[in-house]
C-alpha cells in the first residue's frame, strides 16, 4: 500500500513535470485586403471536432461591406459564414467548424491563410510515467494475490516487476523537466496530418534550414504583385510562417519619401499581392521581411515603378526626444502621443523603419531596418493584448545602434482608435570619434 501511495502522488505531480505538445495559441494575421487594412484572428482551437472563432479587425478607413470566410483542408469538410464589416472600425466576429487536427487553410475573399490546427497528443515521457504506475498497480494487486492463496514465490515474479515498472514511472517523471518540449508543428517540417497528430514521430532530417528567397516586383494597376521563389529550386515559395503577426512586412518608400506600411494577402502558392492606395508616380523602394519555414527572418529588397500622381503628405504628429550617439552606439528615440490610450499594432506598442544612410534614393540606402518599443509583458496572460486594449503609452522609446554614420529617413508608426499614425522625423548620425548630439 506505501508502494501504491507513492505512486499515487508522483502520478499527480506527472503532468505538471511532462512537456506535452502545445495547444497552441491565437493567430493574428494582418492583411492588405483590397482597399481595407484587416487584422484577421484565428482563436485557439479548444477542442476538434469544434468551432473555431475568427476576429476581423478594420481600421480606419477600411469600407464596410460583407467578407466570406472559408476553412478548408484536404478531406475534410469545408465550413462557410458571412461577416459584415461595419462603418466603424473594431472588432467582427464569424464562427467556423474545425473537425479535424492538422493544416488547414483559412481563406477571406481572395485571400488565402495557412495555419495548423494542432493535435492534443501526450509526450512519451508522461505515457511512461502514467504507464509504468498503473502496471506497478496491477502488478502490486497480483503479488497480494498470490501471497493470500499461499504462493509467495510465484508472488515474487510481479513484485519485481512492479519495482521496475515503478522505476521506469519515476525516472520518466523526474527526466521530463529536462527534455526540450517538442517544436511546434508547422515551425520546422512542412505541417501534414501525420506529423500533426504524431509530433514525436522521429525524421531523419537534421539539418531544417532553407534556401533563400527571390523576390520580383510588379504592378498590375494599382496592386503591387510580389512572386517568391526559391534560390535554389526555384519554385514557388510557400512555406511562410507568421512573423510578428503577419506573413510578410512589405515597406514600400515613394520617391518623394512618403512610407506604406503593407501586408500582402497570398492569392496562390508563391504569390503575395498588397493594393497601393493613390500610389505617387515613379520608381518606388521595397523592403519585404519574411521569415520562412526552417530558414529564418530574411529582408528582401528591391524596387517598382509606378504610375501614379503627384505626392499626398500624411503625416502624423509626436514629441519627438532624440539621444542619437556615434555610429556602432546605442541611439534612443521617444516619440510622445499625448494620451495613455495607443493600441497594439501587430503585436508591439510602436514600429519604427530605418533607411539610410540617404545620398539619393532611398533604394540605393545600404541599411533598412524594422525596429519595436515592445508592449510590457502581462503576468498570467497566456497571449499578447490585441488591439481591443486601448492603454498604452504615451511615450514609445526605440533603441537602434545606427552601424554607419550620415543622414538617415525614419518612420515611427503607432495604433491609436484602430487608426495607423506614422510620423516621420530625419536623424544625422556622427561618425565614430565625433561628439555626441
Amino acid at each position: 500500500m506505501l508502494l501504491l501511495a507513492l505512486g499515487a502522488i508522483l502520478g499527480i505531480v506527472t503532468p505538471a513535470l511532462a512537456d506535452g505538445a502545445q495547444v497552441g495559441a491565437d493567430i493574428h494575421v494582418a492583411q492588405t485586403l483590397g482597399g481595407r487594412d484587416l487584422t484577421v484572428i484565428i482563436r485557439r482551437v479548444a477542442e476538434v471536432p469544434g468551432p473555431v472563432h475568427v476576429d476581423v479587425v478594420t481600421h480606419a478607413g477600411s469600407p464596410p461591406g460583407e467578407i466570406t470566410l472559408t476553412a478548408r483542408a484536404a478531406g475534410a469538410q469545408t465550413s462557410t459564414t458571412k461577416v459584415v464589416l461595419g462603418e466603424k472600425p473594431g472588432f467582427y466576429s464569424g464562427v467556423l467548424t474545425i473537425d479535424r487536427p492538422g493544416p488547414w487553410e483559412l481563406a477571406v475573399d481572395e485571400a488565402t491563410i495557412p495555419f495548423v490546427v494542432p493535435a492534443l497528443v501526450a509526450s512519451p515521457w508522461e505515457n511512461a510515467t502514467y504507464g509504468g504506475f498503473i502496471a506497478a498497480g496491477v502488478l502490486l494487486f497480483l503479488a497480494l494475490l498470490f501471497a493470500v492463496f499461499g504462493k509467495p514465490g510465484l508472488a515474487l515474479v510481479p513484485t519485481a516487476g512492479m519495482v521496475a515498472a515503478i522505476a521506469v514511472a519515476a525516472t520518466a517523471a523526474l527526466l521530463s523537466p529536462g527534455i526540450p518540449p517538442v517544436a511546434a508543428p508547422g515551425t520546422q517540417l512542412d505541417p501534414t496530418f501525420d506529423n500533426v497528430n504524431d509530433p514525436y514521430q522521429r525524421t531523419s532530417a537534421t539539418d531544417f534550414s532553407r534556401p533563400p528567397v527571390n523576390l520580383v516586383p510588379s504592378m498590375n494597376g494599382n496592386d503591387l504583385v510580389l512572386s517568391l521563389t526559391d534560390g535554389s529550386s526555384g519554385r514557388p515559395v510557400d512555406d511562410l510562417l507568421v512573423h510578428d503577426s503577419a506573413f510578410m512586412h512589405l515597406v514600400v518608400v515613394s520617391p518623394s519619401g512618403n512610407l506604406r506600411h503593407l501586408h500582402p494577402i497570398r492569392t496562390a502558392p508563391g504569390e503575395y499581392r498588397a493594393r497601393l492606395q493613390a500610389p505617387e508616380q515613379g520608381t518606388h523602394a521595397i523592403a519585404a521581411e519574411i521569415a520562412r519555414r526552417g530558414g529564418g527572418v530574411q529582408l528582401l529588397r528591391s524596387q517598382v515603378d509606378v504610375a501614379g500622381s503627384t505626392a499626398v503628405k500624411n503625416d502624423g504628429k509626436a514629441g519627438l526626444a532624440t539621444e542619437i550617439r556615434e555610429a556602432g552606439r546605442p541611439s534612443t528615440i521617444t516619440a510622445g502621443f499625448g494620451a495613455k490610450d495607443l493600441q497594439p499594432w501587430l503585436g508591439m506598442l510602436g514600429h519604427m523603419i530605418v533607411v539610410g544612410p540617404v545620398t539619393g534614393s532611398p533604394a540605393d540606402a545600404p541599411i533598412w531596418a524594422h525596429v519595436h518599443s515592445m508592449i510590457p509583458p502581462t503576468p498570467g496572460m497566456p497571449d499578447k493584448p490585441d488591439e481591443s486594449v486601448a492603454a498604452y503609452g504615451p511615450n514609445v522609446p526605440f533603441t537602434y545602434s545606427f552601424p554607419l554614420p550620415g543622414r538617415y529617413l525614419v518612420w515611427i508608426q503607432v495604433e491609436r482608435d484602430y487608426s495607423i499614425i506614422t510620423v516621420p522625423t530625419v536623424v544625422d548620425v556622427p561618425a565614430k570619434g565625433v561628439a555626441e548630439k
